[in-house]
């Protein structure tokens, strides 16, 4: 049994962001407002590796993997493109090669992709709706894409050319309003290989020469990613876009992972005690991106909102960064970071000058607990004590039952976590031959192949993919006997795989 929380506030989220409206030239279906689609993240994590659902008597409870809501639903239409059946966004599923921004929009102008005519270049908030935590990377090493490549063709850096394997980004039509790197001007965009939202450079300091990333355009929806805040009066904000309350203050200080999840479990506001800690795309949701400390002199969050002023890194005025309950798959020790948010400048310190090298508005990881620092090649700043803004109400579902996603984990994650699981001599993980529709296949037998397949099957199409499997390239291609990509029930061993060196 699964415990649904619900409540006026998303009795009205449901009617704002669940309008459906019949189209009958297309046979397609359209949905209004704001609802933000689950990360997909289904396995739990303490501070450094995968462990059993956590229940309300253990310190690392309220993490991703304890709430779901809005599952992941996609429809290949067959024409080039993919509908989101939770957001009612049309998205184009081939990308293309890398263009300039002005080549974009150049390109945008006469493209008549499946007959329409209305494309645009997504926002950040439009575009980050399409990632999912299920994904993992190492440092500059692609494993498992941040993206569902079922339904989207999603290239990796061509390394032959000079570029690292996460040089695949994605960009989004969101200028930051600041600059970055002291003098950059900055469009945010998602790295669908690496889980993050950075700012980049529109243009190469050096050579002054418009800079290019990949373009994913998108239809349908305009009123997506836009909120629509209510001050409660109690400290709280209701967003009616997305369902969502909101602590109004925040947590005053900076917390590591495990004590901002309990500081959210154990909070009292507003006569309500099931607060929780937001999940990346939650916390995302409500970013201001016309805001920053640059330009407004405050947080890139609404006014309407509360948000203590911390000295940074170079001794100036700042705000936080923010936990999430999401888990970031990277590195060595994949499970030791989590998803934060940074609502004052993204930090980093480059030839001994501390700067914003990604924008306020970005989306990178921390380790969930040890001491500060920088590192990476921006030289991005590790607080590790990160600041809390709790959440409550939306589509919410409680998980009961994630064990066997557990189970499977200490068998298969990680095994030879050096591998990657994408063939880096090509461009793409994906081909548009292994984007297919997804269909249910049952099968009433209960031999142990159909138990490996339900195991981790997270999609329903009756087979596993590499980027279901989430281990090493080696003991994937064991199973993958015909070597197609995929998994199927006459492929799955039997028994769990006996470890080898």
């Amino acid at each position: 049994m699964k415990k649904r929380i619900l409540g006026v506030s998303v009795f009205i989220s449901l009617l704002a962001a669940s309008a459906y409206a019949t189209d009958l030239a297309n046979s397609s279906f359209y949905i209004t407002g704001y609802p933000i689609v689950d990360t997909g993240q289904r396995i739990s994590y303490s501070n450094n590796a995968a462990m059993p659902l956590p229940d309300k008597a253990n310190s690392f409870y309220g993490q991703d993997a304890n709430y779901r809501s809005n599952p992941p639903s996609y429809t290949d239409n067959n024409n080039g493109t993919i509908t989101d059946n939770v957001t009612g966004l049309m998205w184009q599923q081939q990308m293309g090669e890398k263009l300039t921004y002005d080549q974009a929009l150049q390109k945008i102008s006469s493209l008549k992709l499946a007959g329409y005519g209305d494309w645009r270049v997504p926002t950040i908030k439009e575009l980050y709706s399409l990632i999912q935590f299920s994904g993992s990377v190492k440092g500059q090493k692609a494993l498992t894409p941040f993206i569902d490549t079922h339904f989207f063709s999603q290239p990796i850096g061509n390394t032959q050319a000079g570029e690292r394997e996460i040089d695949a980004q994605t960009w989004s039509s969101t200028e930051y309003v600041g600059k970055t790197m002291k003098n950059d001007q900055t469009i945010f965009g998602v790295n669908f290989v690496d889980g993050r939202i950075k700012g980049y450079p529109k243009y190469n300091p050096r050579t002054k020469s418009a800079n290019k990333m990949y373009f994913r355009f998108v239809r349908g929806n305009e009123a997506y990613g836009k909120n629509n805040f209510v001050d409660n009066n109690d400290g709280t904000i209701t967003d009616l876009a997305t369902g969502l309350i909101w602590q109004q203050d925040d947590s005053k200080q900076g917390l590591n992972w495990q004590e901002a999840l309990q500081y959210s479990e154990n909070l009292t506001l507003a006569g309500h005690s099931d607060w929780r800690l937001p999940n990346a795309k939650e916390l995302q949701s409500i970013l201001d991106y016309s805001r920053s400390p640059e330009t407004s002199h405050s947080a890139a969050i609404a006014p309407i909102f509360s948000t203590t002023a911390i000295t940074n890194e170079a001794g100036d005025k700042d705000y936080p960064y923010y936990w999430s309950s999401t888990t970031h798959l990277d590195g060595p020790v994949p499970a030791s970071g989590a998803v934060y948010v940074a609502f004052g400048k993204a930090l980093g310190v480059m030839r001994g000058n501390t700067m914003d090298v990604h924008g306020a508005g970005s989306q990178r990881s921390d380790p969930k607990t040890g001491k500060p620092m920088s590192r990476g090649p921006q030289g991005d700043y590790i607080r590790v004590d990160n600041y809390v803004r709790s959440v409550r109400a939306g589509n919410i579902e409680l998980a009961t039952e994630a064990s066997h996603q557990y189970q499977a984990e200490q068998v298969y994650q990680y095994s030879n976590s050096s591998s990657a699981i994408v063939d880096t001599t090509n461009t793409s993980m994906s081909t548009s031959s292994d984007i297919k529709t997804h269909k249910m296949t049952h099968n009433k037998n209960s031999s142990p192949h159909n138990k490996f397949i339900k195991r981790f099957d997270k999609n329903g199409d009756g087979k596993v993919s590499a980027s279901e499997f989430q281990a090493s390239t080696k003991r994937f291609n064991h199973f993958d006997k015909n070597k197609d990509g995929y998994i199927t029930a006459n492929e799955a061993p039997t028994g769990p795989p006996k470890n080898t060196k």
